[in-house]
């Protein structure tokens, strides 16, 4: 009979990591005596990163001595305690190739349910003193997994663990564990896995996602795993595309029209897409990359972008000075997940500035469609100059059944006339918000400066739309995700200190910095791009979960280690990448 041979629990704390700060409950100490389990987590235990672990279906973590023993032969070990791995529950027997997904047990005076295996993350890395420890877990099928609490009570260490009920789909914690990390994702399998009621409903949706893309198809990635920000992937590489057009659309925003030589057709975009384009000021310089959102309706014959020149922006004023109909521009093929959602809930197009971009495509989409849905532009200029796209707006709202605009100036000309040009002075808020009774159901896709956007952001959110159905759009780099660590430097991306050597380059274009890269400094671009700040993702840093997933413009990397699952072709893991030559990310 499989037998508890310690309870384990902490409270998290701050460590020191890699010159930062960590907040997580991975350290457990053993409890003398019963322990109170409640449906949350045991007393005396917490978790620092909610996001990832704990919860309901996340209650208790149990992993097994015999999993002990064969580490500590791999490893070469012999200083593990009862709590190493951060498990509430150190087991004998229970392993993860016997026990399935909906299995019931009676610890004690509890009962509890097997929800899901442990998604490992590099804190496990830390408290093991050894970074590849998230890869080894979920690599070797032995990953632990977590309970759900059916009944409180109290459990001790020597409490046998009795079993009593099983779900009617019988699949291991290993089996689940390797159809979402490993490369294979039947559809049979998927189909069953989802047939298992106790599933948690994070690893339900990742199967749902598999099972909806072309699971298993070559290239194709791990929609289970890859994340929003890198879902609609593209081929790597810049083609010629010749200016066809350019248009003054305000005092500080320009447009260019591009075309493919001899009318040779595009990539189909989806609109709010953007594209990454290479500029050679000089012979033999390094090139800028710059994202530019595609601000025309949808077409395979023609893109147009839309720029805005800044007073010290080196590319715009390339652009403004040096580019004419007829030049050749490098330009990427459309990427970008901040499109359009197909439905018939209301939209909502928010933007300032330059930010209308990406909305204003979408509006086209919109337009072209003949959507009856209801579509609401708002949007803030500085005054009627700084205005770009505003008859093209009035045109494309007026066309559409229930579309309307409101827009802000927060100082309008003299010439500018309210209720024609704009329709109120100041800011959007949220009383702007409230008052076009902005539709708590609609999705709201929103783009603009850094402030404008965090202070919309949250005034969507207060006027009760779905966090969810808030869409944004970043510029420059993107949202971070660094679990754990405390505090962020905060500092806009930099070349780093040592950025000297004469390696490859490695082109974070969203971030417009390109540091060289330096073998000696570095085991990863994810380690280069956190020397320069910028804004990274990444959870596991071993190429297992998937969370640095991002864009490949252009270039080839190497892996080390290779990651348990490839990513999309067109897409690159960070936290495990070298480049092979000059790349560029689309960080």
């Amino acid at each position: 009979m499989a037998r508890l041979l310690s309870v384990n629990v902490g409270l998290p704390r701050d460590v020191e990591w890699n010159g930062r700060v960590v907040h997580t409950g991975i350290w457990k100490d053993s409890v003398r005596g019963r322990c109170r389990v409640g449906r949350l987590n045991l007393e005396g235990d917490g978790q620092g990163d909610l996001a990832g672990h704990g919860g309901e279906h996340r209650a208790v973590f149990v992993y097994q001595i015999e999993s002990y023993r064969h580490w500590e032969a791999q490893l070469g070990r012999t200083d593990f305690v009862h709590g190493q791995f951060g498990e509430n529950f150190t087991v004998e027997g229970l392993p993860d190739n016997s026990v399935c997904i909906g299995d019931r047990y009676r610890i004690g005076s509890a009962l509890f349910e097997v929800t899901q295996p442990r998604v490992t993350c590099y804190r496990v890395g830390i408290r093991m003193n050894e970074p590849r420890m998230p890869a080894l877990l979920t690599g070797s099928g032995r990953p632990g997994f977590y309970f759900r609490v059916l009944r409180e009570g109290e459990v001790g260490a020597g409490d046998d663990i009795v079993k009593e009920g099983e779900a009617e789909e019988r699949m291991t914690v290993a089996e689940i564990n390797a159809l979402l990390y490993l490369s294979e994702h039947a559809r049979d399998r998927l189909e069953r896995a989802l047939r298992i009621e106790a599933l948690s409903h994070g690893w339900r949706q990742s199967f749902e996602a598999l099972l909806q893309s072309r699971a298993g198809a070559e290239g194709s990635g791990n929609a289970g795993l890859i994340p929003a920000a890198a879902v609609h992937t593209a081929a790597p590489g810049f083609r010629p595309l010749t200016v066809t057009a350019i248009d003054q659309e305000s005092v500080d925003v320009l447009s260019l029209t591009i075309q493919g030589p001899n009318g040779q057709p595009l990539p189909t975009t989806l609109p709010g897409q953007y594209v990454v384009v290479r500029l050679r000021r000089t012979a033999g310089g390094p090139p800028l990359f710059r994202s530019y959102s595609l601000s025309g309706p949808p077409s395979t014959e023609r893109y147009r972008i839309s720029v805005k020149i800044e007073p010290n922006g080196a590319a715009g004023a390339y652009l403004r000075e040096h580019v004419r109909v007829g030049a050749v521009l490098d330009v990427s093929a459309p990427r970008g997940s901040f499109v359009l959602g197909a439905g018939e809930r209301p939209v909502v197009l928010l933007s300032a500035g330059i930010g209308a971009t990406p909305v204003l495509a979408m509006l086209h989409a919109l337009a072209a469609a003949r959507s009856t849905r209801q579509v609401l532009w708002l949007h803030g200029a500085r005054d009627g100059e700084h205005h770009p796209f505003a008859a093209e707006v009035r045109r494309l709202t007026q066309a559409l059944p229930q579309g309307r605009a409101y827009v802000c100036y927060s100082r309008p000309g003299a010439r500018d006339r309210m209720g024609e040009e704009f329709d109120a002075t100041g800011h959007l808020s949220r009383s702007v918000l409230d008052e076009v009774r902005l539709p708590r159901e609609a999705d709201v896709y929103l783009c603009g400066p850094a402030h404008f956007m965090e202070a919309m952001k949250e005034a969507v959110a207060a006027a009760s739309v779905a966090r969810e159905r808030i869409h944004l759009e970043i510029f420059n780099g993107g949202e971070s995700r660094t679990p754990g660590v405390v505090g962020g430097a905060g500092r806009a991306p930099h070349l780093p200190k040592d950025d000297t050597g004469t390696g490859p380059q490695v082109s974070f274009a969203r971030s417009g910095i390109a540091p060289r890269w330096k073998a000696s400094a570095y085991r990863s671009i994810l380690e280069l791009a956190e020397a320069c700040d910028v804004l990274v993702r990444w959870s596991c840093r071993t190429g297992v979960c998937h969370s640095c997933e991002s864009g490949l413009i252009s270039g080839a990397v190497t892996y080390e280690p290779e990651p348990l699952d490839p990513p999309a072709e067109g897409n690159v893991l960070i936290c495990c990448s070298r480049p092979q030559g000059d790349v560029v990310i689309d960080i």
